[in-house]
């Protein structure tokens, strides 16, 4: 099933008008749109994701989704193992665009969607399957994406995927690592290694 969570953040008098295009393309099989804090919209799948289940996550930027990612994204959705495993697709837009490349870590400011790949599991002993699943439905729409994804949302990456997640401003990054943390204490997940 494919969820689709919109947030409006518009006048709440035109927010009937704004999702009316939306709720009309198809007929959803639910849809609980409305007033909603903030807080409620950050806890909306912790029933489904408890504490102790067993995470592994690769990511992908995309300029722009082409008709042949979707075939490659529905392939994949039909092999996922069980109700845990997801792909989240995070629109990149306005004030992401407004910063140029060089001035913050993050360098892919011409990307339009952020991908993440989330394998999930209660049984620690499918660990194999899960990361064997996740990196081969990373690895199928990759080849069609920016060639990076975003850092947070990589667990055991080679430095090469770092590397790519940073464009041009690994060397920059590296450098100052070195001169703020030349021990290099944050290393347990992907990192960027002081030069």
């Amino acid at each position: 099933m494919c969820v689709i969570v919109w947030r409006y953040t518009g006048d709440a008098g035109r927010a009937d008008a704004v999702f009316k295009p939306i709720r009309t393309f198809s007929p959803p099989a639910m849809d609980f749109a409305g007033l909603l804090p903030f807080p409620a919209l950050q806890s909306l799948f912790d029933g489904q994701y408890p504490p102790s289940l067993q995470w592994y996550c690769k990511a992908n930027f995309f300029n722009e989704i082409t008709d042949e990612a979707i075939d490659r994204q529905m392939t994949n959705a039909r092999t996922l193992p069980s109700p845990h495993p997801t792909m989240h697709l995070y629109p990149v837009d306005g004030a992401a665009h407004r910063v140029a490349t060089g001035d913050t870590a993050w360098s892919f400011r011409d990307a339009n969607f952020a991908e993440v790949i989330v394998g999930v599991d209660p049984d620690p002993t499918n660990t194999p399957r899960l990361l064997a699943g996740a990196r081969a439905y990373w690895s199928e729409p990759h080849p069609l994406s920016a060639g990076g994804g975003y850092v947070n949302m990589m667990m055991d990456e080679e430095d090469e995927t770092v590397k790519a997640a940073c464009l041009d401003n690994y060397a920059r990054l590296a450098k100052i690592k070195k001169a703020v943390a030349p021990e290099n204490l944050s290393r347990i997940n992907p990192h960027i290694k002081p030069s």
